[in-house]
Formats: C-alpha cells, sequence, structure tokens
C-alpha cells in the first residue's frame, strides 16, 4: 500500500504533495558569527572534535560593534576577544553554518555554563547577503582596561582572519591593537632581575 501525498514511508524519506519521493532535510543547523580564535577552522575543530573548514559561509561584517580584549581567560592565562556595541564601528569575522549538535560543545569553549561569554544574536553581512538571527557571544564581566593577548592567541586570531579572508586592511588593524597590547604590557612589567 502507498502512503498518501505528505504521509512519511520512512524515517529517512517522505512523500511530496505531487506524490514523489524526497529527501528529508538535513540536520538542524544554527549560523555563528566568529571574531577571535574561532576564526580559525583549524583551531574550532581542536574543541569541536571535527572538521569546521566545510561549515565557513565566508568572511561577514558586523556593524555597530568594536573589538576588545576586555576578558582575562584563565585557561590561555591573557587577554581574550570581545565585542563591545559602538554605533561607529565595526567588526570583520568568520560566518559559519554549524550543525547543532556542535551547539553545547560551542557553548562549553566559551565557557557559557560558567558565565564568561553569553549568546548575542546579530544581523551580518557576508557573500553580499544579510544574515539575522546569527550568534555570537560577548563577555559577560567586562574588564574596566583591555589585557593583552599572549602569542599564542595572537597566532590563532591572525592565522583565522588571514585563512578565512578577512581583508588585508582589517588584518594589520587587527594586528596592530593585539601589538600595541602586547608592548604596553612589557613597558609596563617591572623589570625582573637576572
Amino acid at each position: 500500500m502507498n502512503p498518501q501525498p505528505g504521509q512519511f514511508q520512512d524515517p529517512l524519506h517522505y512523500w511530496n504533495l505531487s506524490g514523489s519521493r524526497q529527501q528529508q532535510p538535513t540536520e538542524p543547523t544554527f549560523l555563528y558569527f566568529a571574531y577571535g580564535s574561532c576564526m580559525c577552522p583549524v583551531d574550532l575543530k581542536r574543541t569541536l572534535g571535527e572538521n569546521t573548514h566545510s561549515f565557513v559561509i565566508g568572511p561577514a561584517t558586523l556593524k555597530g560593534y568594536r573589538l576588545s580584549f576586555n576578558r582575562r581567560s584563565a585557561l590561555r592565562e591573557c587577554g581574550v576577544l570581545d565585542i563591545v556595541k559602538d554605533s561607529t564601528a565595526s567588526v570583520e569575522g568568520v560566518l559559519y553554518r554549524l550543525p547543532w549538535r556542535l551547539s553545547d560543545a560551542l557553548d562549553k569553549r566559551e565557557e557559557v555554563p560558567q558565565g564568561g561569554y553569553r549568546h548575542e544574536i546579530v544581523k551580518v553581512s557576508s557573500c553580499n547577503q544579510t544574515y539575522t538571527g546569527v550568534r555570537t557571544y560577548v563577555v559577560v564581566d567586562k574588564l574596566a582596561t583591555e589585557l593583552a593577548p599572549n602569542d599564542w592567541y595572537f597566532n590563532v586570531v591572525l592565522r583565522g582572519a588571514i585563512t578565512c579572508g578577512l581583508p588585508e586592511e582589517y588584518c594589520w588593524k587587527l594586528f596592530d591593537h593585539m601589538h600595541q597590547l602586547q608592548r604596553h604590557h612589557w613597558n609596563t612589567q617591572p623589570m625582573r632581575s637576572a
């Protein structure tokens, strides 16, 4: 007996209204805008446990925010990136379409359960398209002044920006921001005796 149009035949297929067989939609996904170390698909893979290159939509721009190193990461022992609302600025980053099954692992990476970051839903533009309902992360308890990144974080952020094709001018700006913070950090450290 054939199923009626619109009724399920088996878990993998369904019948459309014309009676022809079609694949069920792919697994649920969510859009994610990365602006820090998660811009690097290799580093994101380290946390999420699978290759994330295929989930990259492309470089993206978030208007109305600016970058700031407003959080000290206990894991990385340095300042890490945050975004702060600023109507005169914009942030470049990487837009991913991630499978929903990776949502909890991403939250864990961003220390959402511990109150490190929280979700913020934003609108970004990428590849001449506007995307709404995009998840990104913002620091919950922001530091009063920026804290310098260490060399590892500096390199992984820059590698992600370059690998995923962020504008060259923005990459230089990002490099300069991190470099200036590191210089300030080292210039204010007390001299160590030999």
